[in-house]
This record gives structure tokens, sequence and C-alpha cells, in this order.
């Protein structure tokens, strides 16, 4: 029998390159041998957004066309978004009853945003405790695998201690989930940090051909190379992890391995290499994108065929949980 995937992305702004190269490109490999749940986390967009909702159905649109965009099947996948299925926020309220507070205080993810993301207030009930959202969203499908980042294994790591909690203090309902990591854990943004909708460093999968020209023509490179005689070191270069990053072609790399080395090239025709090649990669997605907008009618249909899917594979499990807490 196929292992079973879940995995999910919130919908607080356009997706981007990390999200493409750290899960978009395994989301659709997965699919080919696994059965795979895939869902817009818009409740956990609540965790950060709560003050300004206004675009949050949009954005969740926007997500599921770069999926489709980028080749997940919904013949083989089963997409939906969070909040049309219920029973997600049940779950989440069961398992809150039962996780302590030193678990989800203890979260490195907690204090390491309220540190770096400015002008917004993350004291609430919700952003503590969206790690059991989490575990409710892997939980409600009985996902075996769930594709991380090297980042996001302490989340996960918390969702197996509530499995075993549940566990053992009712009866056996859950597996507990094991870490699929990705391939490319932290694709650099234009700042050379995570690229991440929260540092604003992102090229976006919906950005023009000029707008990624231009966004890269600003990414920082090797702090140590100021002039353009300077030889460089492409070991701690933002642009060159993302020429690695299945960008470029092995040819480029190589070339830019070893000029940067000697000064035969310098970061603005590195630079130029990789927008080239990225263009190449986004185009297909750009054309993708173009057709799925125009058909808006065929996006519902994936939505509201996802949605039955999730639902009956989600009531089932809720009714096991109800029968082992016995409530309901």
């Amino acid at each position: 029998m196929a292992k079973r995937v879940l995995s999910g992305m919130q919908p607080s702004g356009p997706l981007h390159l990390g999200n493409l190269l750290g899960a978009l490109d395994n989301f659709k490999r997965l699919q080919a041998d696994h059965e795979c749940f895939y869902f817009v986390a818009d409740w956990h967009a609540l965790s950060t957004n709560y003050e300004d909702t206004s675009r949050i159905r949009e954005y969740t649109r926007e997500v599921l066309i770069d999926w489709l965009a980028t080749g997940l099947d919904p013949q083989r996948s089963t997409l939906f978004i969070q909040s049309h299925v219920p029973e997600h926020a049940i779950l989440h309220l069961l398992l809150s009853m039962i996780t302590p507070v030193p678990w989800l205080e203890r979260n490195p993810t907690y204090k390491e945003k309220q540190e770096n993301i400015e002008g917004r207030d993350l004291s609430s009930y919700g952003f503590l405790g969206y790690p059991v959202l989490q575990a409710a969203d892997i939980l409600l499908y009985k996902g075996d695998l769930v594709p991380v980042g090297v980042d996001q294994l302490p989340h996960l790591e918390l969702t197996r201690e509530i499995t075993r909690r549940f566990n053992q203090l009712y009866k056996p309902v859950f597996p507990e989930p094991q870490a699929l990591l990705t391939e490319f854990p932290k694709v650099p943004g234009t700042d050379g940090r995570k690229m991440s909708k929260s540092y604003n460093n992102t090229i976006n999968l919906s950005d023009s051909e000029a707008t990624v020209r231009a966004k890269l023509k600003t990414m920082v490179t090797d702090p140590a190379r100021i002039r353009r005689t300077d030889k460089g070191n492409p070991d701690v270069c933002p642009v060159f992890t993302l020429h690695k990053s299945t960008i470029s072609t092995q040819a480029v790399i190589d070339r830019v391995n070893k000029e940067c080395r000697t000064a035969e090239i310098g970061c603005i025709d590195c630079k130029g290499l990789l927008a080239d090649g990225l263009v190449q990669r986004l185009t297909p997605i750009w054309e993708k994108r173009r057709e799925l907008v125009q058909k808006p009618k065929v996006v519902d249909e994936i939505i509201d065929a996802g949605t039955k899917k999730a639902h009956a594979v989600a009531s089932k499990t809720l009714a096991e949980v109800n029968e082992a807490m016995k409530i309901g």
C-alpha cells in the first residue's frame, strides 16, 4: 500500500522560489508513488496575519493556481483548503486539551518569529498553539510522511509527542508521522537570509521576467568581494547557492565556481547567468498560470473535488477519535 503524504502551505502572500525549490518540486515527485494530501493552510495564516485578513481568500486561490502551474496533479493528489474541512478545527480543539503549554513554549520558531517579524503582536494563543493545529492537520489524515525542512523538525517532533500522548491516554488511533527532509531546506533570498515573505526578500512565482531580473540584480553576494578585481568565494555566496539549486546547468555551475574564484567573472555577470536560468525555469509556470487564471471554473471544480475527498477521510478519523475519547 502506498504511504500517505501530508503537507500544507500558508496563503500569507504570493508563493516564491523558496516554495518551489524547497517544497513544490518535492510535492510533484511524491505524487508519482504516494497517496498525497496537500492543503492551503488558510487558518494557519491567521496566526501571524489576524489583524489584516483582507487578502487571505485571494492568496488562497493564488496558492492553488501556483500548485497546479508547477505540476501538482489533482488526479494524483488531493488538493484542498483547510477551512473547507471543519474537522481540522475540531481535532485541534481536542488535541489542545492534552498538550502541555511548556511543549509549545519551547518551540524554537515561537521565539524566533517574535524577534524577527516586526510590527505585529504575536502574543496570541493562536500563535502559541498553532503547532497543535499542525498536529491536527497531519493526524486527521493519518499521514505517514511529512515533507519538511530541517528547521521544521521541532514542529514534527511535537506532533509525534502529541501522537504518543493521545495513544497512551486513550487507545492507539494515530501512526507516528515520519519526516521526509526536503532536498533544498534553505533557499536564500535576495538579502542572503532564508527566502521568506516575512523578510520581504522573495522572488515570487508570479513575478514578471523584468521583476525577476531586477530583484536578482540586488541580491547580496560574497561580502568579502568588494571590487570587480577581488577574487570571490562561491561557497559563501547566496547567488551561487541558487545556481546549484536545480536552476543552472552543470556547465554554468562549473564556470561560475571556477571564474568567480579567479575574478574572471564579476558578480553582475554571475547574476545575469542565474537570471537566464531562472527565467527558463519559470517560463512554463508563467504560461500555465495565465491559462488557469482564465479558467476560474476549472480551479473551482478542483477545489470542490479535493474538499470532498479530504472530508471523507477526515470525518472517518474524527469518528475514531470520538470513540477513543468516549465523546460525541
